[in-house]
């Protein structure tokens, strides 16, 4: 909470907010971390995986078998977060779930399932983009800007 909230609040406000923080319990940020570096990184292998299988089975280069990669693992996330399994496995590890592109599939996916009786368009349509459009436009704006610098400095090529 912000200080200038804090103090606005009355001395019994105040004195239940000491309260409560002793009370809170303490939260297992070492244990936390180990999950989401586990999990994020057993996507991530899953993933490797899926690449190695394009790559030997499909004959194809790791740049040719990079997007089939990446729409496979969209598929299992979707499936997963409609089966409702993508979502307990969240919450129990964390971010090792969001930050991989699954976590993306599973925002967008899961938004859409949510808002589904509200119609295609005012529904699913709108509502899945809710959270999901940030990341777009700050995705968007830093590949903007990482462009433009590679063109003024003519690094690349």
């Amino acid at each position: 909470m912000a200080n200038n909230k804090i103090k606005k609040l009355t001395p019994v406000q105040q004195e239940y907010r000491q309260l409560a923080l002793k009370r809170q319990p303490a939260r297992p940020v070492a244990l936390n971390c180990l999950r989401a570096f586990v999990v994020g990184g057993l996507i991530c292998t899953l993933g490797q995986g899926i690449q190695e299988a394009f790559m030997r089975f499909a004959d194809m280069t790791q740049k040719e078998a990079a997007a089939p990669t990446v729409a496979v693992l969209i598929a299992i996330s979707v499936v997963l977060t409609a089966a409702g399994v993508y979502d307990k496995l969240g919450q129990w590890a964390g971010a090792g779930t969001a930050v991989p592109v699954t976590g993306f599939a599973n925002a967008m996916s899961s938004a859409a399932i949510e808002h589904r009786s509200e119609g295609l368009v005012l529904g699913t349509g709108a509502n899945m983009f809710k959270l999901a459009g940030s990341v777009i436009v700050f995705g968007t704006v830093a590949a903007f800007i990482i462009g433009l610098l590679r063109f003024i400095f003519g690094y690349g090529g």
